[in-house]
């Protein structure tokens, strides 16, 4: 049997969305199971033992002729779009599983009700009702080579000895989901007071601007990462951080995966649906109008400034 699942298109769900690939492999241990993820993505299943195929795709014409040419069995679609369903049906995916949802119910010959449950539990067992299995014990999981760990050392020259507490100061879905620059400093300088430690900030380019307002004129054992690492690299490194401290991201999702130590800052989300699953320490305050799910926050930004700094740096220090 030839299985493809579609993965979703953001970092942090596509993380969230690993056990299902531990869950068919277990379900159908012979068969070739492909995953199907946009390109920007595909290194997060680099290295996965579980998968034989890794089909990339960063446009639909290109999606429907790799489909067809792969001849699938079986489709899982873990994306709810309409557009998604269609390019399974256009690929000539004879059994399409999917939810039920934006009008695409006649393209899924294989279809599931939106669980109930969904937005007051976690995704990721909303991603295991998907397959109409008991749900198991699964969690989301990335997988590092030792190369991959070695050559990060080398390249930014990190001591092997060194305390690593590694930083991510921003979030791609907007700023209600980012904790004060100010407040990220102070504890990164309490943090400094003990000369073992060495902090990385990550981020993409967009973020460099507020990374390094945060990181001007701190000692060089601030590291400044914005911008300059692979998806791989970024990877490689979290997993050697001795604690991640980051508000709700992508890489929060990547440091649970890894089993990283980690401190997860949230505010206009909501992290029973979306917080590291069942890993790390969440500071979330419950204030009246959290959560909101805004990219920008129109009133006083009182659910992140409600979470004050001593109570961070102690959060990363019990995580050590």
């Amino acid at each position: 049997m030839k299985i493809v699942i579609r993965m979703p298109n953001w970092l942090g769900d596509l993380v969230m969305a690993t056990p299902i690939i531990r869950d068919v492999r277990q379900k159908y241990p012979n068969a070739h199971i492909t995953a199907m993820c946009q390109t920007n993505v595909a290194p997060l299943l680099h290295a996965n033992p579980h998968l034989d195929r890794i089909l990339t795709f960063s446009e639909k014409r290109q999606a429907i002729k790799a489909l067809r040419g792969a001849h699938f069995d079986f489709g899982i679609l873990l994306t709810n779009s309409l557009s998604s369903a269609w390019l399974f049906w256009r690929g000539g995916v004879k059994k399409r599983r999917g939810f039920i949802s934006d009008g695409r119910r006649l393209l899924l010959n294989d279809p599931v009700p939106m669980p109930k449950e969904r937005g007051q539990e976690h995704l990721v067992t909303t991603y295991k009702r998907l397959l109409s299995l008991p749900l198991s014990d699964s969690a989301p999981e990335l997988f590092v080579t030792q190369e991959e760990k070695e050559t990060v050392l080398k390249k930014y020259d990190l001591p092997k000895d060194a305390k690593i507490i590694g930083v991510n100061p921003g979030a791609a879905y907007g700023p209600a989901k980012c904790w004060l620059p100010d407040r990220f400093r102070a504890v990164t300088e309490k943090l400094l007071k003990d000369e073992q430690v060495h902090l990385l900030y990550f981020g993409d380019q967009a973020s460099g601007g507020l990374i390094q307002e945060i990181c001007r004129k701190l000692p060089s054992r601030v590291i400044d990462l914005s911008g300059k690492t692979t998806l791989r690299e970024l990877i490689a490194l979290i997993e050697r951080c001795d604690v991640f401290l980051t508000n709700d991201s992508g890489p929060m999702h990547i440091a649970a995966a890894l089993k990283t130590p980690l401190v997860a800052l949230f505010g206009s989300t909501n992290d029973v649906a979306t917080g590291p699953y069942k890993h790390g320490t969440v500071i979330h305050k419950h204030v009246h109008c959290s959560p909101c799910y805004l990219r920008t926050c129109p009133t006083d930004f009182i659910c992140m400034k409600s979470i004050e700094v001593d109570e961070v740096y102690e959060a990363v220090l019990h995580c050590q």
